[in-house]
């Protein structure tokens, strides 16, 4: 019967030694703690910043979050808003919205503000509002006063409040006349601040805010005109909708379902805003986690570099019968809680950041930073801390475990092959799944996060392989006659170099930051030049038809002028296929279409600038059922195709339309063209306004512009040659952002080579002391080492130029779809970064090096 109680006597005993051997692993670490921290400098260091750079945007993200959920009736200007494009609400609608509470109506549309004698003029965005504007917060006025006596008729002319520059571009001071329209007004006060500023979204000119009543005075309201109307709603306390303004809106689509309103509570006060947060913090979320990830390098030198210097510890410990089960889990204890401390410091940086920079964001953002500790990001960051640092250190902690102790004594005179333990290869992988994983799971837009985790990947092997290939060319190449080039060009490829990991961490800082400089250069000349040289010099926008020919008259009679017209209407996709828009299944980089209404036409003809890339055109002179030919990647990210239908809401009828064909449209022409184009036959009794583009030289268009807008006061034109400037400006701002983004992951890159400099110290003064018993000066020492670091900096600026290069280019060519110009500028300027970076690291962590006595050293050894 003994036999029947072995196995259980088996499984205690190697329990209980499993304990016996943790209590032992946990000793030895609690000793080697005691030591300090020497050798882990930047292993913490990568850890503080990869983990601080996530937590910090994550915090300041949910900060900001959290600022708009305060701020989200004021940001809204209501309980709830319904927006209608071109009309106003009927009265069965006005009655509805009147009996759900507090109604305040605004208009909202382009026009152009002049001043008296014609010769200034700005386009303006003009906000009319009625006495209950705004139900939330305040306009801030200067000099401080009411809306509503800044507004009034005084004199038989109403007030009106702008945006300083309007003042400035018209020449205007308080109390001054100015024309919109067909009305004179008189400016009372300079606009500070607007409770509802970020739910404006896009605008094309300063604001500027007149009373509703003086809205008919300027005669801009005509058939076809482009107005939005929003009706902003302020619950009755008590009342059925005040607890929930979600079954508000359900019940509003229920008893209008034709309205074709837009409706928004203020659970998405500013939708606009908050995806562009969003977007901004998962990018800038993004290039923390590949600092961190750059860092892993530094991490798992750092790692290894401690092993190798307890070589003679494990292998003491290994001839006194310790198992590696136990070796490893003392040192990998260690590293845990070193990496727990640098995770800990990363958490508390990334905490205490947002505080700093709340007083340089809250004069940019239209909400105040609700500043806090958020536990959420900040505990995410810490599991990416966590996991970074297992996939990088579990690799050269293993394979210590598959050398004999005899081998480990030998070490150091002849370095034994490391086998790597499928266990840590498994775990690794696991933790770099894990890594990944959480990447995609906690990303604002899965896509681009699954684009990135395959981006990272590539590019961590490619620059791997670079790496080898340098120090297989490194080893390869004949053996210079010249001693100091000899000796630099050997100490590119001699066992332990740190060329291939300074290659990999640096290389990819550099690459991306030559990436985005190509990319900025490369828009840069594409807007000043093919965009400026093709596109048209003004748009006009709310052209009646009867003002047509007068509007042609004043072109033609301007020398070498030109123009393109179409008819111009807007309405909101409502359905696809049938299917309600909020139930349908889109694609997020569709869904910009369906948030609010789009402009469409109708013609005979296919448009310039439009490709046909599925059906067909119909005839010129096409009378049936309502056809439209819709753009090719909206519908693929809608998941329409030929045959299906698009249903649009024009002024509260919805018109369902076969989808006929499908086209690609170059957008980077500037021209007319619409996303929908509707056949010939549905949309002509429809009330419509025309849009022109005209071509005239600079030297003329001040005064054709003059011209069209005295004579058509409702008409205004959208100057193209400004726009492109401040889309100039935008995308120096967006390079020159990203640029200090990139800067992160260089900064982690740069860590990895001070610490791969300083993990090979002991090397250096070695060689030295060598060196100098065989007759080298410090002088001839420091060249050859200068040299060393020189060629590597030149070999990573060389493969960062080369990949970054590649990056660039198939981003313009591929992704913008816009000609590739090669720009030399950026490498170069990359090249001499990365020489100088590689020179003065490398320079000054071998300085001390030069100065070691061989006397002290050989006597030692």
């Amino acid at each position: 019967m003994q036999h029947l109680y072995e196995p259980p006597r088996r499984f205690f005993q190697d329990f209980g030694s499993s304990w016996s051997e943790f209590g032992y692993a946990l000793r030895l670490t609690r000793r080697e703690l005691r030591g300090g921290v020497g050798g882990f400098r930047v292993f913490l260091a990568c850890l503080v910043l990869g983990v601080g750079a996530i937590a910090a945007v994550g915090s300041l993200s949910a900060a900001v979050e959290s600022g708009i959920r305060a701020d989200a009736r004021t940001l809204l200007g209501g309980d709830v808003s319904a927006r209608l494009a071109y009309r106003p609400a009927s009265e069965a609608e006005r009655q509805f919205l009147v009996a759900s509470g507090t109604l305040s109506e605004t208009a909202k549309l382009r026009a152009m503000a002049r001043s008296l004698d014609g010769e200034r003029r700005s386009l303006i965005e003009l906000q009319a509002v009625d006495d209950a504007y705004p139900l939330y917060g305040a306009v801030g006025l200067a000099p401080a006063q009411p809306l509503g006596g800044a507004l009034a008729s005084g004199g038989g002319t109403f007030g009106a409040v702008a945006a300083a520059p309007v003042a400035s571009r018209l020449g205007l001071k308080l109390g001054d006349r100015f024309r919109i329209g067909d009305a004179v007004l008189r400016l009372s006060a300079i606009i500070e601040s607007e409770p509802d500023a970020a739910f404006a979204g896009l605008l094309f000119g300063p604001r500027v805010i007149i009373a509703r009543a003086a809205l008919d005075e300027t005669r801009l309201i005509r058939p076809g005109a482009l107005v939005n109307y929003d009706y902003r709603l302020r619950f009755l306390p008590g009342s059925d909708a005040a607890g929930d303004a979600a079954s508000w809106t359900r019940a509003a689509r229920a008893a209008f379902p034709e309205a074709g309103w837009q409706l928004r509570t203020d659970a998405d006060a500013s939708p606009a805003l908050r995806r562009l947060l969003d977007r901004i913090g998962f990018f800038l979320s993004l290039a923390g986690i590949t600092a961190l990830l750059v860092g892993g390098v530094g991490i798992g030198n750092a790692v290894a570099g401690f092993v190798a210097s307890k070589t003679n510890a494990i292998a003491t410990l290994k001839c006194l019968g310790a198992s590696t089960r136990l070796v490893f889990a003392a040192y990998f204890m260690q590293i845990m809680a070193l990496a727990l401390v640098g995770i800990a410091a990363g958490m508390l940086l990334g905490g205490v950041l947002p505080a700093l920079f709340a007083p340089l964001l809250n004069g940019l953002l239209p909400v105040s930073l609700r500043l806090g500790l958020y536990p959420l990001p900040l505990a995410f960051a810490g599991i990416f801390g966590l996991l970074t640092t297992l996939v990088f250190s579990l690799w050269p902690l293993a394979a210590i475990g598959q050398v004999p102790p005899g081998a480990l004594f030998r070490d150091r005179v002849s370095p034994a092959r490391r086998h790597f333990a499928p266990l840590a290869l498994a775990a690794s992988g696991a933790a770099a799944l894990g890594l990944a994983a959480l990447v995609v799971l906690t990303a604002a837009d899965r896509r681009i996060a699954l684009w990135y985790v395959g981006g990272t990947l590539s590019a961590f092997l490619l620059f791997r392989l670079a790496g080898a290939l340098v120090v297989a060319g490194a080893r390869l190449l004949p053996r210079p006659t010249r001693p100091l080039l000899r000796l630099a060009l050997g100490n590119l490829h001699r066992p332990g170099a740190p060329t291939a990991r300074i290659v990999l961490s640096l290389g990819i800082g550099l690459s991306v930051m030559i990436a985005v400089a190509l990319v900025e250069g490369n828009l840069a000349v594409e807007i000043e030049g093919r965009l400026a040289e093709h596109a048209p010099a003004d748009f006009f926008i709310d052209i009646q038809p009867d003002q047509l020919k007068g509007f042609e008259e004043i072109v033609r009679d301007t020398p070498g002028a030109s123009f393109d017209q179409v008819p111009m209407l807007r309405g909101r996709i409502t359905r696809l296929n049938g299917t309600p828009v909020e139930e349908a299944k889109v694609e997020p980089q569709a869904q910009w279409a369906l948030r609010s209404d789009r402009g469409l036409t109708y013609a005979a003809t296919l448009p310039a600038g439009s490709r046909l890339t599925a059906g067909a055109w119909w005839p010129a002179d096409y009378k049936g059922p309502p056809l439209v030919s819709f753009d090719a990647e909206l519908a693929r990210g809608m998941g329409l195709g030929l045959g299906d239908t698009l249903t649009v809401n024009l002024l509260g009828r919805d018109i369902t339309a076969r989808i006929a064909s499908l086209r690609q449209i170059d957008w980077t022409q500037l021209g007319i063209n619409f996303a929908i184009v509707f056949a010939p036959g549905t949309l002509e009794a429809a009330p419509q306004t025309h849009l022109a583009a005209i071509h005239v030289a600079p030297a003329d268009e001040e005064g054709l512009v003059h011209r069209v807008t005295e004579r058509f006061p409702n008409v205004s034109a959208i100057p193209v040659r400004e726009a492109l400037a401040a889309v100039a400006r935008v995308v120096a701002t967006i390079g020159s952002a990203i640029r200090l983004v990139a800067l992160a992951t260089l900064a982690a890159g740069i860590l990895v080579l001070a610490g791969a400099v300083a993990a090979g110290h002991r090397r250096r003064v070695y060689d030295a002391v060598v060196l100098k018993v065989l007759g080298a000066t410090r002088g001839a020492l420091a060249m050859a080492f200068l040299i060393e670091h020189g060629l590597v900096g030149l070999v990573t600026a060389l493969v960062a130029a080369g990949l970054g290069t590649l990056a660039a280019y198939g981003l313009v060519t591929g992704a913008m779809h816009t000609e590739w110009v090669f720009l030399p500028g950026p490498l170069v300027a990359t090249a001499a970064l990365a020489i100088i970076l590689t020179l003065v690291l490398g320079f000054a962590g071998t300085w001390r090096a030069l100065g070691a006595k061989p006397a002290p050293y050989l006597r030692n050894e």
